[in-house]
């Protein structure tokens, strides 16, 4: 019986090489015993900022048996969506947004999630045991996880990273009823390397390894509602969704898995702020239609979009900001009055 799970568990390896996934690996359900009170504790300092919903279904996240008692294994996956150039060139083109690399193509949602669908319908066809998929939106702690499976670490920017793959991976789950062999969870390699905790505009990370939301670009510009602290508006430079600079230097990237999906590369170049500060409701929807970025809505783009703006130091953007000082959403109002002042010396009513 031994022999023929270890079997199944390389022709599943196979199997999801050939949809496109980088790596794969398998944990127990309980196999990151720490981590429910390690989110306690992060949680009880207030570090998740306003996402409610991470204390709400708190109890699954730090189990993966209290969301689904009949599993028994944990099937972690990679997907990779290195990008091909410098993500960090546009932070030195004003005139521009940075949209963060996962966001410039499709949405990894649809994409990861088809995939794992197929593998998981394929595992229980050829075995008759039960399955479930997540990708990202679920109460499952899948860092953690496929640190547990052996894909990678955490590091000390939180995010995963492998030797093999760099930190440039979407991750999805299989939870299924089958007893397959665990791997060897990975070791930490980030040595004294600081670099991810040093780049961090906000100073996001209080320590290594740990994480405050309420200061990273990524929380600010999609999960924050209502205006972003005045002083922290100057650090988010010309970033109008998300932010890669921890990513982009960490040096295991040199390693890193190039992408096999073409529907993560980017449509487009980096856009122009003027063209994005006019969008209305439908136009934002259409120009972002498929992609991760539409979910935030256009009042919460329109907003990042005027604090690069106020960032930019170019006067020939200060019309932009002019027009929407009286907007019908009082957080970009806020936002084009503050991008109005700083690129008006001696505005008043702005």
């Amino acid at each position: 019986m031994k022999g023929k799970m270890v079997s199944l568990k390389d022709r599943l390896a196979t199997r999801a090489r050939d949809e496109g996934f980088a790596k794969l690996g398998v944990c127990r359900p309980d196999a990151v015993p720490a981590a429910a009170g390690r989110l306690a504790a992060w949680l009880a300092e207030g570090r998740h900022g306003q996402m409610g919903w991470m204390a709400d279904r708190a109890a699954w996240r730090g189990d993966p048996r209290a969301l689904w008692p009949e599993v028994r294994s944990v099937v972690m996956l990679a997907e990779s969506y290195t990008p091909a150039g410098d993500p960090l060139a546009v932070l030195g083109q004003p005139d521009r947004g940075a949209v963060s690399v996962y966001a410039q193509g499709r949405d990894y949602h649809d994409l990861v999630k088809r995939r794992l669908k197929r593998l998981a319908r394929w595992l229980a066809a050829d075995t008759g045991a039960a399955v479930k998929v997540f990708v990202d939106t679920a109460p499952v702690m899948e860092k953690p996880l496929a640190e547990a499976a052996g894909l990678g670490w955490q590091g000390k920017h939180t995010n995963l990273l492998g030797r093999d793959l760099g930190n440039w991976v979407f991750l999805g789950a299989i939870f299924t009823t089958l007893d397959l062999d665990p791997d060897l969870p990975e070791a930490d390699h980030c040595g004294r390397c600081t670099a991810c905790l040093d780049v961090c505009p906000t100073r996001a990370f209080p320590a290594p390894y740990q994480l405050d939301a309420r200061r990273c670009i990524s929380y600010l510009t999609i999960e924050h509602r209502g205006p972003v602290d005045p002083a922290l508006r100057g650090l988010m430079g010309n970033r109008i969704y998300g932010c890669d600079d921890c990513l982009a230097v960490c040096p295991w990237n040199k390693f890193a898995v190039a992408a096999r999906e073409t529907g993560y590369a980017a449509r487009g170049g980096a856009p122009l702020l003027a063209e994005l500060a006019v969008l209305d409701d439908a136009g934002f929807r259409a120009r972002f239609a498929g992609s991760p970025v539409k979910r935030i809505g256009r009042d919460r783009f329109v907003r990042n979009v005027m604090y690069a703006v106020g960032n930019s130091g170019l006067p020939a953007l200060a019309p932009a900001a002019a027009a929407l000082c009286d907007d019908a959403d009082p957080a970009v109002a806020d936002a084009a009055r503050w991008a109005f002042r700083r690129l008006t010396p001696g505005a008043e009513s702005a």
